[in-house]
């Protein structure tokens, strides 16, 4: 029998601004560095967290006329997912033959007054693989942000290996990093709004036995918006750089020379995933199950449900109203069709 052959792919983190507060122009920008990465024979390509259309640099800013407006043409400039956006970068991604990780500004389609930070994981068929929204804003962004829920808790399995993702603080949260490495995930975006966290991103590598590309955003003054100078505050230390491209075990294979523009790759093989996890399987054989254990709530986050009673309930409910003066739920009124769930 011949022996396995572990092929070689290319991992890429594009480091670069957005539009700040224009979705579309932001996704045209998006649409072209898929391509720039795909031409260096990157085999996936991950951008910086919601980096369509831009981190909220602002909300540190204390309430003014000019933060009420970035609040309003933050939430303007959001995307549903799956949207028209999506539908570009994935017709891109496609074309370009490439896997992307990209951070969105979601919008939730239900209240259109709620946006997530969210990763969502394009495959090169075209197509959205799913998303994964942030489980806890960090200090400020707690302002913007909503929280996700643990139904994204999962690995994707790609041709280079099995693929999965983090906003963040995330990686300081611990347990979700667990979830994901006991799912074995090869493959894995740490997805930032400034520069890499060295520190985080090298410890995922070492405990996880994965490849991760940690990629940073960028802000630069000529990326902030015209007007909103007194806001995105270049004064304090949020500029982006420095993401890296991180071997499993936590050796650097890759590194941005600086906070500017640019696309840094790096060669993986899933041989050294595999040689280092034979050793070190944390979901695994090094794991004491019988003394500690994960339980991941993977249903969806649900603020409203909807019953619909079927007749001859609603009709029994009734006649027991006119008989007794009260129904079941004691306030002789009938019970509600819709309850809200907080």
């Amino acid at each position: 029998m011949a022996q396995p052959q572990f092929e070689e792919f290319t991992l890429a983190a594009i480091q670069a601004a957005p539009v700040y507060f224009d979705a579309e122009a932001s996704t045209e920008k998006a649409v072209g560095l898929i391509h720039e990465a795909a031409a260096t024979g990157a085999t996936m390509a991950a951008f910086g967290e919601t980096w369509l259309s831009g981190y909220p640099f602002w909300a540190r800013e204390k309430n003014s006329s000019l933060v009420r407006r970035a609040r309003a043409l933050y939430l303007a400039s959001s995307i549903e997912v799956p949207g028209p956006e999506t539908d570009r970068l994935c017709e891109a991604a496609r074309d370009a033959g490439i896997d992307v990780a990209i951070g969105v500004v979601e919008r939730d389609p239900n209240t259109q007054g709620s946006v997530y930070c969210t990763l969502v994981f394009i495959g090169r068929e075209g197509r959205i693989l799913g998303r994964h929204r942030k489980l806890k804003p960090t200090d400020v962004e707690r302002r913007v942000w909503g929280e996700g829920d643990g139904q994204s808790l999962v690995t994707y399995e790609r041709s280079f290996g099995r693929w999965s993702g983090l906003n963040c603080w995330e990686h300081r949260m611990v347990l979700p990093g667990y979830a994901l490495m006991a799912q074995g995930t090869q493959v894995h975006v740490a997805s930032w709004p400034t520069g890499s966290d060295d520190l985080l991103a090298r410890a995922f590598a070492a405990q996880g036995a994965a490849y991760v590309v940690s990629v940073g955003g960028v802000l630069r003054a000529e990326d902030v918006p015209e007007g909103f100078e007194e806001v995105f505050d270049l004064s304090v230390p949020v500029v982006g750089g420095g993401s890296q491209i991180i071997a499993p075990g936590g050796r650097v294979l890759a590194q941005a020379e600086d906070d500017g523009e640019t696309i840094i790759t790096a060669t993986g093989s899933l041989e050294d995933v595999l040689a280092l996890r034979s050793m070190c399987d944390v979901g695994g054989h090094y794991s004491r199950p019988d003394v500690l254990q994960l339980h991941v709530n993977g249903a969806p986050l649900s603020r409203l449900v909807r019953h619909e009673s079927p007749e001859p309930m609603r009709a029994a409910a009734t006649t027991s109203v006119a008989a007794n003066g009260a129904s079941a739920n004691g306030h002789g009124v009938e019970a509600p069709s819709e309850v809200a769930v907080p």
